[in-house]
């Protein structure tokens, strides 16, 4: 039987409030994607790819939203460019990524916990 997780795994994942500054067709990508550059505050900018173009269908809607992402997972190699973070969203039956976001505006860099 799954034990769970526990309370301090759970801490172990760092995710953070950060605005999106950046966005550009990802065109190296296997699947449709946008390269990302999201302002996490004193955290600096990180680099990202997300595969979240059927619901996001132009890049320059994007700028400006505030989204969470994972900030601690070592960079990963996708194509030609070092993804820095993990932007989280909601994976629909058609593999539509609805982006996790704040309800209201809040600081780059809190930690969601």
């Amino acid at each position: 039987m799954d034990r769970g997780l526990e309370w301090k795994e759970f801490m172990n994942v760092d995710m953070r409030v950060g605005t999106i500054v950046h966005v550009e067709i990802f065109k190296e990508a296997r699947n449709p994607a946008y390269k990302m550059i999201v302002d996490f505050g004193e955290l600096g900018e990180r680099k990202t790819s997300a595969q979240i173009t059927k619901l996001y269908s132009e890049p320059k809607e994007l700028i400006g939203k505030q989204v969470i992402a994972v900030v601690n997972f070592p960079p990963k190699q996708i194509a030609n460019m070092m993804s820095e973070c993990l932007v989280l969203g909601a994976v629909g039956e058609d593999k539509e990524v609805t982006l996790l976001t704040p309800d209201l505006p809040v600081k780059n860099g809190l930690r969601i916990g």
